[in-house]
């Protein structure tokens, strides 16, 4: 059990900040995320965007350019959130939208075969 004392420390914006930069997964536990925290907790573990709140396409490309399979916790997918993700980890063709851009579908198709 955690005391009210540990417990407030997660509202704390330098403290959370230290603590995503050694495990960014810590990013649940952060009461009052900023673009800052959120960034650096995605660039040291992209699956850390599924913990935001707050998405920007600037958090996503980080995220997917450390690891291209984080593709399924953007929200609002861009070609240029596709495209990192696809050169970062070509197994994130899984989780593209087909219909809504088949040409980077075909582009990287032949990567795969």
């Amino acid at each position: 059990m955690y005391t009210k004392k540990e417990l407030l420390k997660w509202y704390n914006k330098d403290y959370c900040l230290e603590q995503v930069k050694q495990n960014g997964l810590t990013l649940q536990y952060v009461k009052n995320q900023t673009e800052k925290i959120c960034l650096e907790a995605v660039k040291q573990n992209g699956y850390a965007l599924k913990y935001i709140t707050n998405q920007t396409e600037e958090i996503c490309l980080k995220a997917v350019k450390h690891n291209g399979l984080t593709l399924p916790y953007v929200k609002n997918k861009t070609l240029d959130i596709y495209s990192e993700a696809l050169n970062q980890n070509i197994n994130a063709i899984e989780y593209i939208d087909i219909k809504k851009f088949p040409e980077l579908y075909e582009k990287y198709l032949f990567m795969i075969k």
